[in-house]
Parts: structure tokens; C-alpha cells; sequence
């Protein structure tokens, strides 16, 4: 993936770090972004592991299926910084990534990464239960958390009420080439997508007749709610040239 600006770095990961928050994660968001910053060097790759997340021993779970890469790395050892090489998770996405890394800290382990009150306590926690091994690791997030006005996204990521006449569906996340593009609602075993928002960031032109949204001028099977239309993904899918995977294990979409 070609070299981001910080601003077009954020933008590209901020919507699967909400979207986990809203399914219960402990993580402030900015604590995540800002990790995921320092982690990373800003970098995207397509192994969509931005925490150095190593292959450990080796047991699957429904986010992480066995892959893995090799890769240099670096760490605090007596004092030193020591560079070694290390076998690393490979991901499906940015959002099987933060949902595996979401199990490990949800062990005994993290209790007071969990429990902490303020982004900045949160970050202090980390390296205080062994996250980290560099001595100004919480210092890092919170210089990255100032610097790029990352709490706003604490507040952005609220949770919000379901749309009207989804009550009842599982949210679930639509992927694309390792984002999260948006949600979906899952409801009587179809998914029903927000045709703009999905359909612009896959390059679909996407219009409104009165009652029926279109997608590259065809006229799909909708729901208008809230002044938003939504369609099935599989038929989105199907106008656009993309298959469609259900990720059974870990309830994602993805588009390929």
C-alpha cells in the first residue's frame, strides 16, 4: 500500500476501531489509534497486523485462521533495544486484527488495561501489565493522542440506536481490501446495507428514484429508513462485479 499521510492513516483505520469499541471493547479509541500509529510507522500492510501481534503459540481462534509473516522487530531487553526477526499474525482485515488483539487483552492479565478510567491511565496500564516493554510507551500515545486531536474520536464512537425497522438485526461489519467500509444489519439471514455509503466507497454511482434506490442505474430491492436507503449486499454485490463472503466465525462481511 502506497505511503499515507497521518490524516489519510487515521481515516483509513478509525471506522473498524470505533466499530469494535461499539461492540464492547474496552480500548479508548484514541489509545488504539495512537497505538496503531506507533506500532505501525503509519503503514497499511496486507497483513493488516498493526500491533506486532506475534504467531505466539500458534492456537487459532475466530479472527486469526494460521497465517503469519516474518518480519524484523525490535525490543527493550535490560535496558537495550535489541533488533531480532519474529513470526507474526497475518489478518483478513483490520478488524479480525483489533478482535484478536481484544482477546488477549480481555485476559487476567490486562484487568487495569481494561479498567482504566482515562485514555491517558489506559496507555500507563499497558506498559505497567507488560504490554510493552519500552519505558516511554505511555508518554508516546499520549504526544500521538495530543498531537492529532484523537479524542474526538472517543466521542465519535458512542454507540448510536439501531435504524427503524432494523431493531431487531445484528450489526455487522462490511469489508473491503482489510477496512471496515461501514455496517450492516443482519436480520431474517440477509444483510442490509447503506447503499450510498458502501456503494460510493466500492466506485458505484448511486441514485434514488422516489422509491427505489439505483446502483449504476439499476433499480434494487430497498429499504428507506431514516433517509437512508438500504439494499441487500449480495444484490449490491452482484450489480458491481464483487463476490461476497460470509466470515461465519467472526460475523463480518467481506467483499473480494
Amino acid at each position: 500500500m502506497a505511503m499515507l499521510t497521518r490524516d489519510q492513516f487515521f481515516a483509513a483505520i478509525a471506522p473498524a476501531v470505533m466499530f469494535v469499541h461499539q461492540e464492547g471493547s474496552s480500548m479508548f479509541p484514541s489509545v488504539r489509534l495512537a497505538q496503531s500509529l506507533l506500532e505501525s510507522g503509519g503503514d497499511i500492510h496486507a497483513w493488516n497486523n498493526l500491533g506486532g501481534i506475534k504467531v505466539g503459540s500458534g492456537r487459532t481462534n475466530a479472527y486469526w485462521q494460521g497465517e503469519a509473516v516474518v518480519k524484523g522487530t525490535w525490543e527493550y531487553v535490560d535496558g537495550r533495544s535489541v533488533v531480532s526477526k519474529a513470526a507474526f499474525r497475518a489478518y483478513k482485515s483490520i478488524y479480525h486484527f483489533y478482535k484478536d488483539l481484544d482477546l488477549l487483552l480481555n485476559t487476567s492479565r490486562y484487568d487495569r488495561v481494561r479498567h482504566a478510567a482515562t485514555p491517558e491511565r489506559q496507555a500507563q496500564m499497558l506498559l505497567a501489565c507488560g504490554y510493552a516493554t519500552d519505558p516511554a510507551y505511555p508518554s508516546k500515545l499520549m504526544a500521538i493522542i495530543r498531537q492529532y486531536g484523537l479524542l474526538r474520536y472517543d466521542e465519535m464512537a458512542k454507540p448510536v440506536p439501531l435504524p427503524k425497522g432494523f431493531e431487531a438485526a445484528s450489526i455487522v461489519p462490511i469489508l473491503y481490501q482489510g477496512q471496515v467500509l461501514g455496517s450492516g444489519y443482519l436480520q431474517g439471514g440477509t444483510t442490509w446495507i447503506p447503499a450510498r455509503r458502501i456503494g460510493e466507497a466500492l466506485g458505484a454511482k448511486i441514485g434514488w428514484t422516489g422509491t427505489q434506490v439505483t446502483v449504476n442505474g439499476l433499480e434494487l430491492e430497498s429499504v428507506l429508513s431514516s433517509s437512508t436507503g438500504y439494499v441487500k449486499v449480495r444484490d449490491m454485490a452482484g450489480v458491481l462485479g464483487f463476490a461476497v463472503t460470509w466470515d461465519d466465525r467472526a460475523r463480518a462481511v467481506l467483499f473480494e
